[in-house]
């Protein structure tokens, strides 16, 4: 048993060729539909594009297999972060692999499609037992998730999830991550001319900037932090500012925390904009909602067990960083997030290696077919 090694660098250099932006991933979702057909794993394309204004939908594929082993999930998503079109894979001759250097090399999460893709090719040809085999290719995970968000879990029969989805050496996987609520604030002032009567006026972004000035910005706690990443507001330097618009978010290992940190963000902006007679309107988006899987969940055994098998070490870990894992969490299934073989990800310096993408592959081929 074991993957093929040139093929499954052939399948990642193929896969970063094909444009698949965040709402345009049509033509990557056609090749890996066929990929899954061509190995006979039924097929099914969601009307996620439709709903959230994209060109593609979610991706589930079935494949049978013994009904006395667990059913498992495995997912990875089909979009990259810009700056993506016409981006490349170059290979060293020391083994790493990048892109040109003016987009990312996408093996967000690329590595993580190819290492699936890879894993049921060896199944097929070498009539390796397994159980039932779920697989979920998602859409425009690198805005909040928005795919998965919409995807029917009920067609889902698989209780425990591979997501993968994560940076690190491939043997570690996270079992926790945040809530993250992403906020606007838009605070209301008044316009005035800035040198015949300034004192006519309501300066929203001085509003704005003394809220933010009470507030503690980056690490709050151990498992909460907070930011405030854009801020725009304004006319012409001649006009007393009638508007400011402040964008952030907050994350927290803790759901509760982390609603709790916005609501101090509301009342910070509230009493700064009564103090100065403006007036603010206060919007808050959950883009996911934290989770733990217990320690001790199969899922995780048997991750730590494939591991062993394949003597790559194990490291167990909590992340600050969302993925499909959190959606799949609000469904009632117990999942982790697997590193796959990414490193610098959302960066035109991103990049892979040879040697760990076949790792993830050969890990990923264990994970399906291994005894319980």
């Amino acid at each position: 048993m074991g993957i093929n090694q040139v093929r499954i660098i052939d399948e990642f250099t193929k896969l970063v060729s094909i444009d698949s932006p965040s709402y345009a991933e049509r033509q990557m979702g056609d090749y890996v539909k066929n990929k899954l057909h061509s190995l006979g794993v039924m097929v099914i394309e969601d009307d996620a594009g439709e709903q959230i204004g994209g060109n593609c939908g979610n991706i589930y594929g079935y494949l049978n297999g013994d009904s006395n082993k667990k059913a498992l999930l495995f997912c990875a998503h089909l979009d990259t972060v810009e700056p993506s079109r016409g981006k490349a894979a170059v290979i060293s001759d020391d083994g790493s692999i990048r892109s040109c250097g003016d987009t990312v090399l996408g093996a967000d999460d690329l590595t993580g499609v190819a290492a699936i893709i890879e894993a049921l090719t060896v199944i097929k040809e070498q009539n390796l037992p397994h159980g039932p085999i779920e697989v979920l290719f998602t859409v425009a995970e690198e805005v909040y998730c928005k795919g998965s968000q919409v995807f029917d879990f009920a067609k889902v029969m698989s209780e425990e999830a591979y997501v993968l989805d994560l940076m690190g050496l491939v043997g570690t996987a996270a079992y926790s991550a945040p809530s993250i609520l992403s906020f606007t604030v838009t605070v209301h002032g008044k316009a005035s001319h800035a040198g015949f009567a300034p004192q006519k006026g309501i300066h929203a972004i001085a509003v704005a900037a003394d809220a933010i000035s009470m507030m503690p910005m980056g690490r709050i706690d151990e498992e909460t932090s907070m930011n405030i990443g854009m801020i725009s507001g304004g006319l012409g330097t001649n006009i007393v500012p009638d508007m400011c618009v402040v964008k952030g978010e907050v994350r927290s290992l803790n759901h509760e925390k982390a609603k709790k940190q916005a609501e101090l963000i509301r009342k910070q902006f509230e009493r700064s904009s009564s103090a100065a007679h403006a007036t603010f309107d206060f919007d808050l988006f959950t883009a996911s909602i934290a989770y733990e899987t217990p320690l001790e969940h199969p899922v995780l055994s048997r991750f730590e067990n494939a591991c062993n098998m394949l003597r790559l070490p194990v490291a167990i870990v909590k992340t600050f960083g969302g993925s499909d894992n959190n959606i799949i969490a609000q469904n009632g299934i117990a999942g982790i997030v697997v590193a796959n073989a990414m490193n610098r990800i959302h960066a035109c310096d991103e990049f892979t290696t040879v040697e760990e993408i076949i790792r993830i592959a050969d890990l990923t081929l264990t994970l399906m077919t291994m005894d319980e």
